[in-house]
C-alpha cells in the first residue's frame, strides 16, 4: 500500500505540474496517472486502496461542497439578481433534457439511466471556473457588470442543483420506483437539507464563538459534522427524504453569512485540504476507468457531449435575456459554463458502485467529458476574455486621458 501511495503522490503531482506548465488543468494529469497506474493498465495501485476509493471520493466531494459554500455569498446572488438565479439551473436543465432524450438512442440504456448519466455530466467545474473568475475579478475584467461574480455564484448553485438531482435519480433507481410521486419528494429533500444545514451551521458558529478553537480544529469538526450528516441521511432516507450533500454546502454558506472573516480563514484551510483531496480524487477516478469501455463509447460519447454542451450554451443565453450584457459578454458567459471536472470525478463512479447496469459506461463518459471540456473551457476562457470583456482600469485611464 505504501508503494501505491508513493506512486500516486509522485506521478500524480509530476504529471499535474507538467500539464499546468502548458496551461492545461493539472487534474487532467492526475486522471491520466490513475489510468496508467490502475487495474486496467499497469495495475500498480494496491487493491486495499481501490476498495476504499468510494469513501475517499466522498471525502473529496464533501471538501468540494464546503469550499463552494464558504465561497457562495448570498448577497452576490441578490445583487446580480435574475440572471445569476436563472443560470443556476436553466443551462443544466436543458443539458440534462438533451442527454435524457439522446442517450437511450445512442447507448441503448433506460431513460432513468440516461437521467443519472445526464445528472453526472451536467454540472460545471469549480476547479476550472473559480480560479479563472477570481483572476478576472482581481484584474478588473468585466467588473462593471459583475460578469465574473455572476458566473461564480451561478456555477456554485448549478453544482448543488445537479447533485441534488443526481442523488434523487440514484434513489429512484435503487428503490425501483420511477413514479411522479418519487419526483415530488425532491423539493422535500431540498427543503429538509437546507434546514438541517442551517441548523448545524448556526450551532457550530455559536460553539466556535464560545470555544475559541484553532481554525485547523474547526475544519476537522466541520468535516466530522458533514460525515455525520451523510451517515444520518443513509439511515433515514427510506423514511424521510433529505439531501445530505445540500446540507453540507449550506453549512458553508451559513458560516459565510454569519462571519465573513472567519469563513475566509476556513476557506484557506479547506484550500490546503483540497490539495490532497484533489490528487486522491482524480487519480482514483482515473484508476476506476475501464479504457476499453471508454474507447468503445468514443464517437457516440462525443456526439452526446457536444449536443449537451450546445443545449447548455443555449440555456445560458436564455438566462441572459433582457440583461445589460452585450453580445460579446453573453458569448463569454457561455464559454465559461463549458468546463466540467470536479463533480464528474466525485460522483461519476457512484452509479457503478451502487449497481446501476450502465455504471461503467456512465463513468467512462464522465471521464471523457472531463478530458474534453476541462482543457477546452480553460483555454477558451484564457483566449477570449480580453476580446469579449471590458477592463474597468483601462476604461478609467482612457476617460482620464480624454478629460486631460
Amino acid at each position: 500500500m505504501l508503494l501505491s501511495l508513493a506512486l500516486i503522490f509522485t506521478v500524480g503531482l509530476i504529471l499535474g505540474e507538467l500539464f499546468g506548465k502548458i496551461n492545461i488543468p493539472k487534474f487532467l494529469g492526475m486522471i491520466i496517472t490513475g489510468v496508467i497506474l490502475g487495474p486496467f493498465a499497469l495495475d500498480l495501485i494496491n487493491n486495499d486502496i481501490l476498495q476504499v476509493s468510494g469513501e475517499l471520493r466522498t471525502i473529496a466531494l464533501v471538501v468540494i461542497l464546503l469550499r463552494a459554500g464558504l465561497s457562495l455569498d448570498i448577497s452576490d446572488l441578490k445583487k446580480i439578481g435574475r440572471p445569476a438565479i436563472l443560470m443556476s439551473f436553466i443551462p443544466a436543465t436543458l443539458e440534462l433534457i438533451a442527454i435524457i432524450i439522446l442517450a437511450p438512442i445512442l447507448f441503448d440504456i433506460s431513460y432513468l439511466e440516461a437521467a443519472i448519466l445526464g445528472s453526472v455530466i451536467a454540472a460545471v467545474s469549480p476547479a476550472v471556473i473559480v480560479p479563472k473568475m477570481i483572476k478576472l475579478i482581481d484584474n478588473k475584467w468585466g467588473e462593471k457588470k459583475r460578469i465574473p461574480h455572476m458566473i461564480l455564484a451561478s456555477a456554485s448553485v448549478d453544482d448543488v442543483f445537479v447533485i441534488v438531482l443526481f442523488t434523487s435519480f440514484i434513489e429512484m433507481y435503487k428503490s425501483g420506483s420511477y413514479s411522479l410521486a418519487s419526483l415530488s419528494l425532491i423539493p422535500v429533500a431540498i427543503i429538509l437539507g437546507i434546514v438541517l444545514g442551517v441548523l448545524i451551521g448556526i450551532t457550530l458558529s455559536y460553539l466556535f464563538k464560545k470555544m475559541r478553537v484553532r481554525d485547523t480544529v474547526k475544519v476537522l469538526i466541520i468535516l466530522a459534522a458533514s460525515f455525520f450528516v451523510l451517515s444520518f441521511e443513509g439511515h433515514i432516507d427510506q423514511y424521510v427524504p433529505i439531501s445530505g450533500l445540500l446540507s453540507i454546502m449550506v453549512i458553508g454558506i451559513t458560516f459565510l453569512n454569519r462571519s465573513e472573516e472567519r469563513a475566509l480563514r476556513l476557506r484557506k484551510k479547506f484550500d490546503t485540504v483540497w490539495v490532497f483531496a484533489e490528487l486522491v480524487l482524480f487519480v482514483l477516478v482515473g484508476a476506476a476507468v475501464d479504457v476499453s469501455v471508454a474507447l468503445s463509447a468514443g464517437a457516440f460519447a462525443l456526439v452526446l457531449l457536444t449536443t449537451g454542451l450546445i443545449f447548455r450554451v443555449v440555456g445560458v443565453q436564455l438566462s441572459l435575456i433582457k440583461t445589460k450584457l452585450n453580445e460579446k459578454e453573453r458569448v463569454f458567459a457561455g464559454i465559461s459554463f463549458l468546463p466540467k471536472a470536479t463533480v464528474q470525478a466525485a460522483i461519476g463512479a457512484i452509479p457503478l458502485a451502487v449497481g446501476v447496469a450502465s455504471g461503467e459506461l456512465i463513468l467512462a463518459i464522465a471521464v471523457f467529458s472531463i478530458m474534453v471540456t476541462a482543457p477546452l473551457g480553460a483555454v477558451l476562457i484564457d483566449l477570449s476574455y480580453k476580446k469579449l470583456l471590458v477592463n474597468s482600469d483601462e476604461v478609467y485611464n482612457l476617460t482620464n486621458k480624454k478629460e486631460v
